[in-house]
């Protein structure tokens, strides 16, 4: 008895070493953790305390430029309503490291809780477990149905799988050795039942749905085996041996990478082959042989290739599922440079590139339509030593992008795009802060990835799509991002256009209620916390609540995914009598303080980029149109409710230079609007890639933002044209395919007057045949231009380890991304 509970502690000690913090896993999934460090705090509450700060020798933040924001005292009435409607549950006697949260359906009101390690103790000590709990109310009680699933313990790893509709999965921890295969237990009503499935292979990984029909499930064995489910799990077909990995596409597409011999050997990391089965295993079809790596992510298939182990990886796009595929177009890079791919939707990518040496920066580049030609986008953008990116879509507002650049002096400024990286500027000075004289350019900076990673920050930027404009982020003000100044919480509502200081000192926050309602929970410095803040004017004034008696020590803040719900759960842990650690969960509910549903009088039309920065001559237009909303006003103390719905009326606007992005081999002048040739990108012609085949590309410098819808106006064939020739398309297991289309007409005046000069002196005939030459070589300008360019590495930026999908419109942020251990270059 005494050896296991040695041992029992001993391993308390290894699993809590990462530090209390939360993080999210994009699928409604939020994980909490606690460290033998906040144990230790905990269990020393009780003993005197020394005053070290003098001998520690470091240097505290100061605080920033001064601002003020409004605070409103709780009345008697609205402290008893929220008293009455605070919910507080103690998880006694679980000494878990991890509490797993996940919510189940849409507006079920069911939330699942798993308290686990991240390491098994059945293979220390018989009869080891973890604890499963069920709120069916909004997490404002819970009840402990472990025996549900037999007291089973589940890896945190694996966690808790949510799939569509109320699907549920849970995988057991099962020795692989005398035992065939592994458990997992499986709902179908939102864990209010389990069934036990005997699984005939062993997990490598957490089993992934198919993001419409939760019945179709796929897995990967330790074995290298891909084993497919068309019943939410009661049967499992094996349809290839020898996977590495594997990612869902549009539809039922389904891609993996496997080896020729059947074994994933490290040294066999360039000779894979890409497959795609299109009928749920029953038939394959190869891509591509000599494969790397691959990931699908938006609309977009790539892939790098090994087509000479004495060469840099090619890298391949295709956006139609893989049934035709190009090279992608890049300026210049060495082996020593790695790509890293930062977001990317239907209609285009962001892709950053390295610069030489140990920089900690490179350049950005977004794609055309296709993934295939890049353009410059922003030079010296931030990628720090651990390859992490400051790059945040702003997802409240259309077009709108975030991040970090290194500057030659050294300092890390934001710059801000609200044409999908188009152009790039700072982000203005909050306008309740000011610096002082000594500044002498004053301006917001964002704290992103890097200052999250280095616990400068304890969130990121946060933005919703119902929430229209709305932009909370920890910020300093001054000449650029600064470590030295305690971070604060700014707020935009218009989207990143104008800013206003909102909270002292770093915080945790959420959205609620569709943007009608923000929490926040400040940091404290001894971690322990008894106070809500809360604002329903999107930041401009708040409110603050004691939700408990007995302050407890932090771990996370957790809503319900997409910002309808009106309650915010506190996490937490505080000791109990025998010193040891106990999980504490508050729930307050607000929607019995906000009581009246909000009607047309609440609400405001407000036209989109009309503020600070937009061009006068066109107010409101942006990736050519112009975009009203219908959202709440901010006097308006009301409650949109579960049903709000974001609407919107759309007119298109003429076009001007600034719905064009510079093409290939142009960069956008500094003094101008123009877009130039870049240095070193001569007029001349590509190498022959393909099938000595080229293919001739009439550019004018510029090429239509993706996605932009303006009409009329600016034409970007008013300017000279230049020629250059990439490389033809490459369809999958065939010869290069000819387009159908024809060209007929022809667009200069030169053009017109040489086939009139023609016509007049050869007849029909030759007219004919001059006609029939030249379709020929414009269907493939227009409708096959693919550049090639090699490079070596390709990376895929995710958060926290996780990427959210949204394959059903095939247009999220964040695409489905296949996880390669085997290429640490091109997936972390």
């Amino acid at each position: 008895m005494i050896w296991t509970l040695g041992i029992l502690h001993v391993l308390l000690l290894l699993l809590l070493l990462l530090g209390a913090e939360s993080s999210g896993r994009g699928d409604g999934t939020v994980t909490f953790g606690r460290t033998q460090q906040d144990v230790s705090r905990v269990q020393a509450r009780v003993l005197p305390r020394r005053d070290t700060s003098s001998s520690s020798g470091s240097t505290r933040p100061v605080h920033g430029p001064h601002f003020t924001s409004c605070r409103t005292p709780l009345t008697p009435v609205e402290h008893k309503v929220l008293d009455d409607n605070t919910h507080e549950t103690g998880f006694n006697g679980d000494d878990g490291s991890y509490v797993i949260l996940t919510w189940v359906g849409d507006g079920t009101g069911v939330v699942l809780v798993l308290s686990t390690f991240s390491a098994a103790i059945d293979s220390f000590l018989e009869g080891g477990s973890s604890r499963l709990y069920r709120s069916t109310d909004y997490a404002k009680s819970f009840h402990d149905i472990s025996q549900r699933i037999n007291h089973t313990f589940i890896r945190e790893e694996f966690g808790v799988s949510v799939g569509p509709g109320s699907s549920v999965i849970l995988t057991a921890d099962v020795p692989v050795v005398n035992h065939p295969g592994g458990i997992i237990f499986t709902s179908t009503d939102a864990g209010a039942t389990f069934k036990f499935t005997q699984l005939p292979f062993h997990l490598a990984q957490p089993i992934t749905y198919h993001f419409l029909n939760p019945d179709y499930l796929v897995a990967l064995s330790i074995d290298g085996g891909l084993w497919l489910s068309l019943d939410f799990g009661a049967k499992w077909t094996k349809v290839h041996d020898g996977v590495n990995s594997f990612s869902w596409g549009a539809g039922i597409n389904l891609f993996f990478g496997c080896s020729r011999t059947d074994a994933v050997e490290a040294e066999e990391r360039g000779d894979l082959v890409l497959k795609r089965t299109k009928d749920l295993g029953r038939t394959f079809t190869i891509i591509h042989e000599d494969i790397y790596s691959f990931g699908y992510i938006g609309a977009f298939l790539f892939f790098s290739v090994m087509e000479d182990p004495r060469s840099p990886r090619v890298m391949y796009f295709s956006s139609d599922q893989g049934e035709t595929f190009s090279r992608a177009l890049l300026p210049a890079a060495s082996t020593e440079q790695f790509y890293s791919i930062l977001d990317g939707d239907t209609d285009m990518l962001f892709l950053h590139v390295d610069n030489p040496g140990d920089t900690f920066f490179g350049t950005m580049y977004t794609s055309d339509d296709r993934g295939i030609l890049f353009s410059k986008s922003l030079e010296r953008h931030l990628f720090d030593g651990q390859r992490k990116s400051d790059f945040t879509n702003i997802t409240s507002l259309r077009g709108v992008y975030l991040t970090n650049k290194l500057d030659t002096d050294g300092r890390i400024r934001s710059v801000i795009s609200f044409n999908r990286g188009g152009t790039w500027r700072p982000l203005n000075k909050p306008e309740n802060v000011e610096c002082g004289e000594q500044v002498k350019n004053c301006k917001l900076h964002i704290h992103g990835e890097h200052s999250r990673n280095i616990r400068i920050v304890p969130m990121l930027a946060l933005s919703e799509p119902r929430a229209v404009g709305l932009v909370i982020a920890h910020g300093t003000v001054g000449d650029s991002l600064s470590a030295s100044q305690h971070p604060d919480v700014f707020v935009s509502s218009d989207g990143g256009y104008n800013w206003r200081g909102t909270l002292r000192g770093p915080h945790h926050y959420s959205i609620l209620d569709s943007g009608g309602l923000i929490v926040a929970v400040e940091v404290q410095r001894e971690g322990q916390v008894k106070t809500i803040k809360f604002s329903t004017d999107e930041g401009q004034c708040w409110k603050s609540y004691n939700f408990t008696a007995q302050p407890f020590f932090f771990a996370g803040l957790a809503s319900e995914p997409g910002t309808k719900a009106m309650n915010v759960s506190v996490w937490g842990f505080r000791p109990e009598e025998d010193g040891q650690p106990m999980w504490v969960a508050v729930t307050i509910d607000f929607q019995s303080l906000i009581t009246r549903e909000c009607n047309e009088a609440d609400y405001e039309e407000w036209l989109a980029h009309a503020t600070d920065g937009g061009d006068s001559r066109t107010p409101g237009c942006l990736l050519g149109l112009k975009e009203t909303y219908r959202r709440l006003k901010k006097q308006s103390v009301c409650r949109n409710g579960r049903g709000f719905v974001v609407s919107k009326k759309q007119s298109p606007c003429l076009c001007t230079r600034e719905d064009y992005s510079c093409d290939y081999g142009f960069h956008r002048h500094e003094n101008t609007s123009e877009c130039v040739r870049q240095h070193g990108a001569p007029n001349k012609t590509l190498e022959l890639c393909l099938d000595g085949e080229e293919d001739e590309l009439l550019t004018s410098g510029y090429r239509k933002v993706p996605g932009d819808r303006c009409e009329g106006g600016f034409s970007s064939q008013l300017a000279g044209q230049t020629v250059i020739r990439p490389c033809g398309v490459k369809p999958s297991g065939g010869p290069p395919a000819r387009s159908s289309s024809p060209v007929t007409h022809f667009d200069t005046p030169r053009e017109r007057l040489v086939l009139i000069l023609v016509c007049a002196g050869a007849g029909l005939l030759v007219l004919l045949s001059i006609v029939s030459a030249i379709f020929a070589v414009r269907r493939v300008v227009y409708r096959h231009r693919t550049p090639v360019y090699r490079f070596s590495n390709l990376r895929i930026q995710d958060e926290d380890n996780a990427v959210t999908t949204d394959l059903e419109s095939a247009g999220s942020s964040k695409g489905t991304v296949c996880q390669l251990e085997s290429d640490e270059d091109l997936i972390e």
